[in-house]
């Protein structure tokens, strides 16, 4: 269960920064002064690195015995900018301590 919490707590915060550079910087600089490059490059990353958000996500809720529609709210929170760090917050503290002890994170 720990290696799971770990690699979606990366992932997490992965997706996150990511969502954050493609809406704060590329959308800005593609539709005010028409330079897509930023949201060429970083928005198929995102895509990309948001597939392995699902996986991890998928995974820790499946070790921790989530149902389905917390499973569901999890995967959601990479698609809005800032959610996946709340999301991430959440999960570590109110819906996995029983689960992961403090001396295990």
């Amino acid at each position: 269960m720990r290696g799971a919490l770990i690699r979606y707590r990366t992932i997490a915060y992965i997706v996150g920064v990511v969502l954050i550079l493609l809406v704060v910087i590329g959308m800005p600089l593609k539709y005010l002064w028409d330079q897509p490059v930023v949201v060429q490059t970083i928005g198929p990353a995102h895509g990309f690195l948001y597939m392995i958000y699902l996986v991890a996500a998928f995974d820790l809720g499946r070790r921790a015995g989530w149902q389905p529609k917390r499973m569901v709210l999890v995967m959601l929170a990479g698609t809005v900018p800032f959610l996946s760090f709340y999301a991430e917050r959440v999960v570590t503290t109110r819906w996995l301590p029983a689960a992961v002890t403090p001396a295990s994170r």
